[in-house]
């Protein structure tokens, strides 16, 4: 099965995690860290979970919690509940993942080698998070620093205000640059 690649701006929108242990809390990172608003729902959580900036329901999960939600999480470690929540996300057409069985979800969370604003994610298409985790490792090698980013931002923008032939002629020493610099023949 193929899977639509995306970067996702929901930046202020609000994300439903259910559940309160070790995986809730890496998925309510993950949504913090893009700017998303979290509820999280659980009778108990993780103290970690607790320690984060959330709106926390300290109960079990009902119906009706998902109302107003961009993206919502199953965490817990009932899959009753898990597929309940998966399928409530669904009829109100939401973004869902299911931590427990990601192929019950329309989301995956991949995994993600940032450096100076520059991120790549990898997903295997299956059920092996540990090649997608692998992958990444070797990734967050080739990104650039905020330096080198910096350094090329500003060639680039030079070149485009510069006349042609030596617009295409800057920009096409900056491709040679960017490729060596991450091991790509030019």
């Amino acid at each position: 099965m193929s899977l639509l690649p995306a970067f996702l701006d929901l930046h202020g929108e609000r994300a439903v995690v259910v559940g309160g242990g070790p995986v809730a809390l890496r998925r309510t990172r993950t949504l913090l860290d893009a700017g998303l608003r979290v509820q999280v729902i659980a009778p108990d959580r993780c103290d970690e979970l607790a320690a984060l900036d959330t709106d926390w329901q300290p109960r079990p999960y009902r119906s009706g919690d998902l109302r107003g939600a961009a993206v919502v999480v199953a965490a817990t470690s009932n899959a009753g509940v898990n597929a309940q929540v998966v399928r409530d996300a669904r009829d109100l057409g939401l973004l869902v993942n299911d931590a427990s069985d990601a192929t019950r979800g329309n989301l995956r969370f991949p995994a993600v080698a940032e450096r100076a604003g520059v991120q790549v994610a990898v997903s295997t298409g299956r059920e092996l998070p540990m090649l997608a985790q692998a992958l990444t490792e070797r990734t967050r090698d080739l990104l650039p620093t905020p330096e080198q980013l910096g350094t090329w931002t500003e060639r680039r923008e030079a070149a485009l205000a510069l006349p042609e032939p030596q617009r295409q002629a800057d920009l096409g020493a900056l491709r040679r640059d960017i490729r060596r610099a991450v091991g790509v023949p030019a």
